[in-house]
């Protein structure tokens, strides 16, 4: 039976990506993980659920006179929680028994987008300077 499964992003990876990036990027691959399983109604849904808790998140850090990013790790600790030890169980309840998939190309989606807004922030920066 094993075979016949898809192959799916593990809970920790999901709550790794949560925490380290944000919320929404957990939200991907557990939305990616429902589409391999046919739930795409359930898809939209974390997916739309993931986007509502990063822009509260972005709120939540930007509310202080200086912004606090450790605000937002707590923000995705409590996100990727949601993601991981509610969603998956409740669509995955036996998760352990898919076979799990590489992180690595959301790993390396996730550099080249982190790398993209880094690049934009040196650069604003720079013409600020000018």
């Amino acid at each position: 039976m094993e075979n016949n499964l898809p192959k799916i992003y593990s809970k920790k990876a999901i709550l790794g990506f949560s925490i380290l990036m944000s919320t929404l990027f957990g939200g991907i691959l557990l939305y990616q993980n429902l589409i391999d399983i046919k739930k795409k109604k359930e898809a939209y849904m974390v997916l739309g659920i993931s986007i509502l808790i990063t822009i509260v998140t972005i709120i939540i850090v930007n509310i202080p006179e200086e912004p606090k990013s450790s605000l937002a790790y707590v923000c995705g600790i409590a996100g990727g929680s949601l993601l991981s030890y509610y969603f998956v169980p409740t669509y995955f309840p036996d998760e352990e028994q898919f076979p799990k998939k590489k992180i690595w190309k959301p790993l390396i989606i996730a550099v080249i987008i982190t790398a993209a807004f880094v690049g934009l922030i040196i650069y604003a920066g720079s013409l600020e300077n000018t």
